[in-house]
């Protein structure tokens, strides 16, 4: 299937990666369920809406542009973002578990994985 998307040098990438998504495949996760999963505190809708962006198709472009717009908070192409920054993992409530530094260097570990897979390197 061939999908005609105009382009322009002032072309949204994301916008665009968007419309060929829905084109091929229906409409991209974000779009069709509830909003609130992708920016909801509890760990267990963090992961859901994780996993529902590493299956999608825009993956790649939703989150390179949240990095160039510093997305201040939310779950944008499979990561969290806070404050502007790209974090491994949100800090539970309530007073640290003993092994938190193993836990937070795993988690560290983890998200540096999957960023040298999935973001293009840094040109020079």
């Amino acid at each position: 299937m061939t999908v005609n998307v105009p382009v322009s040098p002032t072309t949204d990438v994301l916008a665009v990666a968007v419309r060929v998504a829905r084109a091929k495949r229906g409409a991209v996760p974000c779009a069709v369920l509830d909003s609130d999963l992708w920016f909801d505190e509890d760990a267990d809708a963090t992961a859901s809406a994780q996993r529902l962006c590493r299956a999608c198709p825009i993956q790649n472009a939703c989150l390179s542009a949240a990095v160039e717009r510093r997305e201040p908070t939310g779950v944008w192409g499979g990561e969290i973002f806070s404050d502007g920054q790209i974090i491994a993992a949100r800090k539970p409530k309530g007073r640290p578990r003993k092994d938190a530094d193993d836990i937070a260097a795993k988690a560290h570990r983890e998200l540096t994985h999957r960023l040298s897979q999935t973001l293009p390197a840094p040109s020079r």
